[in-house]
């Protein structure tokens, strides 16, 4: 019985047929169809890779070795080195049953989609490294100012819990008229 799912052994047979090919087919010996063509023929190898590696990721033989080794006496640090990841990334991956490990995914997910992935640009004064740049000095100064007093800064909270220090050079300290 093959361990690879029938997806997984699909799109690997996809991309052997497709490095089968190794860009020999549709070759008419026009210039611009042939760059075209080879063009298309790269985009279709990079489109199987992927798809491979989406199939691998997702297939439940990784899952399967994965707990087999465990029987077997092996340790989530042979694990861990068997398949290119740290001993955490595999327990956290791979630890537990599947109730365990689906809720734990699904909680990972949904971190990713409550946080944005970018700064907001909408923010208050300057960040450390702006006033740094607007200043002409080091972060490190810009915190020594403030703790000194001699900068106002706050920290800001959004609503997602993200924090950031945003410094104000040119407001007066509170104790100045």
């Amino acid at each position: 019985m093959p361990f690879l799912s029938a997806d997984t052994a699909r799109a690997l047979a996809e991309l052997v047929a497709l490095d089968a090919l190794d860009g020999h087919e549709g070759h008419d010996g026009h210039a611009s169809n042939a760059d075209d063509e080879a063009d298309a023929s790269a985009l279709e190898r990079l489109r199987g890779i992927r798809s491979l590696v989406a199939a691998l990721e997702a297939d439940p033989a990784s899952l399967a070795s994965v707990r087999e080794s465990l029987r077997a006496g092996r340790t989530w640090e042979e694990i861990a080195d068997a398949a290119g990841l740290s001993p955490s990334a595999a327990k956290y991956r791979w630890a537990g049953d599947d109730d365990e490990i689906a809720a734990r995914h699904e909680a990972s997910r949904k971190r990713k989609r409550e946080r944005p992935s970018s700064v907001p640009t909408d923010l208050p004064g300057l960040s450390v490294a702006e006033a740094a740049d607007r200043l002409g000095v080091t972060p490190q100064a810009i915190y020594q100012r403030v703790t000194r007093g001699l900068l106002r800064a706050e920290t800001v909270e959004l609503p997602d819990g993200r924090k950031y220090k945003r410094v104000f050079p040119e407001e007066p300290r509170p104790d100045e008229p």
